[in-house]
C-alpha cells in the first residue's frame, strides 16, 4: 500500500492546504496511507472504537470547545487516551482555533506532528481529501504509445522496433491525437488508469531515419492531448508462422496495469496490413462492447443456434424416414 509522509502536506502547494507546524516535528516523518480524514469526536470522550490508524485528525470548533469545557487534569487524560494508539498520522486543528497548551505538549511528547489551518474544517478536508487521493494514486511508467483514437484511449505495446512510433505517427495524419511516444506515465484513479507525457518528452515522437519530431509543432494543438483514459491495450507482436492467433475473438483477454485490467488484444505484424485500420477498427469495435455489443459473442451465438437447428432438422428427417 502506498503512503507519503506528514511533510509532504505542508511541503504541498497545488491545494492551498495554508499548514502551519505548531509542534511535533518529529512526527513529520510519520506517513498517511488513506485519503480518508478523521475527527475525533466521540474519541475525545473516550469511545476509540472506530479511530483509525494512518489518517489525519481535524481538530475543528467541536473538538476545541470539548476540550474547553474539561478541566486540565481531563483534558490530559482525554488526549492521552487518544494518542494512546502509536499510528496516528497527525492532528490538524483548523479556522485558526487557539490550540489548547495541553494539546501541544501532548503532541510534542507524543512525536505526533500538530499543524494548523485558517480554512475551515469542512473546505480543510475537501482540499487534503483531494490531495491525498492523487498523492496516493498507484503509478508506474511504461515503454509504449500512447493514442486517443475516436475518443478511446489506446496503449500499444511491443518490442523496441516493431512499428509502434509509425503506426502513431499514420494515425495522427489521420487525426487521431497523440497523448504520449516512449513513455508513458500511468496511474490509477477511482478504479481507472490514465496515462500521460512524460514531462521530459512529451508531444515528441522518435521516427527512425528521420529523429525527433514535435508532434504538437507540426500538427497542431488538436494532434495531441495531455492525458488520456487506458481503455485498450493493444500487444504488437512479429508474425509468426507457427504460432496460433485469435481467430474469433470472443473471449476478452485482460492485462493488468497498476491494479487494473484492462482489456487486452495481441495483434501480429507484418509486411502488407495496414496496422493503422487495424487499430482504428479496434476502437471502434471497443466502443461497441462499451454499449453492450459483442459482435464475437454475437456471432457465435448465431452460428451455434444455427447448427443446433440444422441438428434438430436432420433429427427429426430421420424420424420422419
Amino acid at each position: 500500500m502506498k503512503s507519503i509522509r506528514i511533510s509532504q502536506l505542508i511541503e504541498d502547494h497545488d491545494y492551498d492546504l495554508r499548514l502551519t507546524l505548531i509542534a511535533g516535528a518529529s512526527g513529520l516523518t510519520r506517513t498517511v496511507d488513506s485519503p480518508r480524514i478523521q475527527k475525533p469526536g466521540l474519541a475525545l470522550a473516550g469511545f476509540t472504537e472506530h479511530l483509525h490508524p494512518h489518517r489525519v485528525q481535524v481538530f475543528g470548533n467541536t473538538e476545541i470547545s470539548y476540550l474547553a469545557t474539561l478541566p486540565e487534569s481531563r483534558q490530559r487524560e482525554a488526549l492521552s487516551k487518544l494518542f494512546e494508539e502509536e499510528d496516528l498520522a497527525c492532528v490538524v486543528v483548523t479556522k485558526e482555533l487557539e490550540i489548547p497548551p495541553v494539546l501541544v505538549t501532548a503532541c510534542e511528547s507524543g512525536g505526533l506532528a500538530l499543524m494548523k489551518t485558517p480554512l475551515l474544517s469542512s473546505e480543510f478536508i475537501t482540499r487534503v481529501q483531494s490531495f491525498l487521493e492523487e498523492a496516493l494514486t498507484e503509478s508506474s511508467s511504461l515503454h509504449g504509445v500512447l493514442m486517443d483514437v475516436f475518443g478511446v484511449g489506446i496503449l500499444l505495446l511491443g518490442k523496441s522496433g516493431i512499428g509502434k512510433s509509425e503506426i502513431a505517427l499514420d494515425l495522427v495524419m489521420r487525426a487521431h491525437r497523440l497523448v504520449a511516444d516512449d513513455i508513458v506515465d500511468v496511474t490509477r484513479r477511482k478504479g481507472a488508469v490514465y496515462g500521460a507525457g512524460n514531462p521530459v518528452i512529451k508531444h515528441h515522437m522518435e521516427i527512425r531515419g528521420l529523429g525527433i519530431i514535435n508532434i504538437k509543432d507540426l500538427f497542431g494543438v488538436a494532434a495531441v492531448r495531455e492525458q488520456k483514459k487506458i481503455e485498450l491495450v493493444i500487444e504488437l507482436q512479429e508474425w509468426d508462422p507457427h504460432q496460433e492467433y485469435d481467430r474469433l475473438g470472443v473471449e476478452d483477454k485482460h492485462l493488468q496495469i497498476v491494479g487494473v485490467d484492462i482489456p487486452l488484444s495481441v495483434v501480429p505484424v507484418r509486411p502488407g496490413r495496414n496496422m493503422a485500420t487495424i487499430i482504428e477498427v479496434a476502437a471502434r469495435n471497443q466502443l461497441l462492447k462499451l454499449q453492450g455489443h459483442h459482435s464475437a459473442r454475437e456471432f457465435a451465438e448465431r452460428l451455434n443456434r444455427a447448427i443446433a437447428e440444422g441438428a434438430m432438422r436432420r433429427t427429426l428427417g430421420e424420424e420422419v424416414e
